[in-house]
């Protein structure tokens, strides 16, 4: 199994009873047999793709002949998976299986005579692509670091690439978790949240483009990006490819808040997939060359297959992808005029600026018409979870980062709220002479009763993985309950004795929940 950015496998054969000319033309042959598709031929070997159809998995084959009798056999994916789990070594095995099978079929005369039909074709030996001297460890360096580097055909990706980049050391300078962020970093460095978004803060569907959710999301995506950048930057040129990922990044996130109401959604996937869902685009025309059209075709179709269905498994916005992908398509084919007419640039700038347009038109309709459940910035921040303030166990969830503890922490919350109810709803008190026995029964068997319930239903709380925020609010919770626990015995004292001298007592633990109730809606402790 091969793991890398390009997973490879290599195999190292020596000849012995062909010449290098007659191994030439058998690797020929027998390339043909597999049904390859033979992109390149020197003297010294051959480069082919094994060209198995458009969502199947595919390699790029080079076999080289060094040193007189040595042969390196090299498969490597054209897809963009990090693993390949052994598909590139039974790639190479079964090429040698069939090269033996092969060499029962050729005498060694008929092989040279197929050489010698080849010789013609062949470049010269000072212009034999297989025979670039390999490029040295500084070399090496440099090539990876000019990908980061503008210049004239790849200007828009290297800056893209490097704004990603910027924003996430900002990130990490400010405290934030490299491996981890919290929902709330997340949000307050510009992430897409509908509650935040639709309340009078719309650039986040932009901002979010640029943010991740820890440096193995970054890496993955700055390597997407550096790969369709590459290849697509140099067909539609700066001005249209920059418009494409902003457009199709803001199409992504407004399909993911149509999709997801209370997450947190950042990464520049969504603009990513477009860019691949425009490169697909092109590439079912006539703009690109038909072999290499193919090999694209299947390695575009291969990346964005395998990534929808690895989003499946969750925690993954697909929505953005899909938003994304779609929007790309359609942006593909609209800007196809204008890079068939290239030269004519009036043709460039009325189709930017129309499909421009349609878009942003598009997402405002949209971004006027979604509903917020009337959850407000602040609201949102408050969590406190009780009667008096009219809470929503809805509003503190999507701070949590784990599926599983979300929901426990809402269905825990819930609860809270029903028992706080019936804690609360022991008034009006009787406290006649008349009346008395009742209005301590409602004291001592419901109000605080259900307010050691309460505690109790608060208590699994602390097993769960809840950002800081959230913890605080516990806290406060629990204190808030032991408050009431205290002022209700005090109240039956005091009701029981007939007797005003805990009065002062009595005031000053109203004071005190008051007190905690504005803590709670401000959600700090103070």
């Amino acid at each position: 199994m091969a793991f890398g950015l390009t997973p490879k496998h290599t195999e190292e054969i020596y000849l012995t009873d062909l010449s290098p000319e007659q191994f030439l033309a058998l690797a020929i042959e027998t390339a043909n047999q597999l049904k390859w598709q033979i992109n390149y031929v020197s003297e010294t070997g051959i480069i082919a793709y094994t060209n198995k159809g458009l969502f199947s998995w595919n390699a790029d084959i080079k076999i080289l002949m060094q040193y007189g009798n040595t042969i390196f056999i090299t498969s490597e994916s054209a897809g963009n998976e990090m693993i390949d789990w052994g598909k590139n070594k039974k790639t190479v095995n079964q090429f040698l299986d069939t090269f033996e099978i092969a060499k029962l079929s050729f005498t060694p005369e008929e092989l040279t005579l197929k050489h010698i039909e080849l010789e013609a074709e062949l470049p010269p030996p000072e212009q034999d692509y297989l025979q670039l001297p390999p490029q040295t460890f500084k070399e090496q360096i440099k090539d990876f670091f000019s990908m980061f580097v503008p210049t004239k055909e790849y200007f828009i990706t290297p800056i893209l690439v490097n704004l990603n980049l910027l924003v996430f050391i900002l990130m990490l300078i400010s405290g934030v978790d490299i491996i981890a962020p919290t929902g709330e970093a997340l949000l307050s460095w510009g992430a897409n949240f509908r509650p935040y978004t639709l309340n009078d803060q719309p650039w986040r569907l932009i901002t979010n483009c640029f943010l991740h959710i820890g440096i193995i999301h970054l890496v993955m995506n700055i390597f997407a990006l550096l790969y369709i950048g590459a290849l697509l930057e140099p067909i539609l040129g700066k001005v249209r490819f920059f418009a494409a990922y902003l457009l199709t990044g803001l199409i992504a996130s407004i399909t993911s808040m149509c999709w997801h109401e209370l997450s947190i959604s950042a990464g520049a996937s969504g603009a990513i997939f477009g860019m691949y869902g425009v490169f697909l685009a092109l590439l079912t025309t006539s703009l690109i060359e038909k072999n290499t059209r193919k090999a694209l075709l299947s390695s575009i179709a291969f990346f964005v297959v395998y990534n929808l269905i690895y989003g499946l498994k969750g925690q993954i916005d697909n929505a953005a992808h899909i938003g994304g992908l779609f929007s790309g398509i359609l942006i593909g084919y609209a800007f196809l005029p204008s890079i068939i007419r290239f030269e004519e640039t009036g043709v460039k700038s009325i189709t930017i600026g129309f499909v421009s347009l349609v878009v942003i038109s598009s997402c405002t309709v949209i971004y006027t018409m979604l509903p917020n459940n009337g959850i407000t910035n602040q609201e949102i921040m408050n969590g406190a979870i009780n009667n008096q303030t009219q809470s929503n166990p809805e509003r503190s969830i999507f701070f949590i980062e784990s599926d599983k503890d979300r929901s426990e922490y809402q269905s825990i919350m819930k609860d809270f709220a029903s028992i706080e109810s019936m804690a609360l709803d022991i008034y009006p008190l009787d406290t006649t002479v008349a009346g008395k026995e009742q209005a301590l029964g409602q004291i001592k068997n419901r109000g605080i009763y259900y307010w050691n319930r309460s505690l109790e239903v608060l208590a699994p709380l602390n097993q769960l993985k809840l950002p800081p925020a959230i913890i605080k609010q516990n806290k406060l919770l629990n204190e808030y309950c032991l408050l009431y626990i205290e002022l209700y015995n005090l109240m039956y004292v005091a009701l029981e004795k007939h007797s005003k001298a805990y009065d002062k007592q009595i005031d000053e633990l109203h004071q005190k929940i008051n007190v905690k109730l504005e803590q709670l809606k401000a959600g700090l402790p103070k």
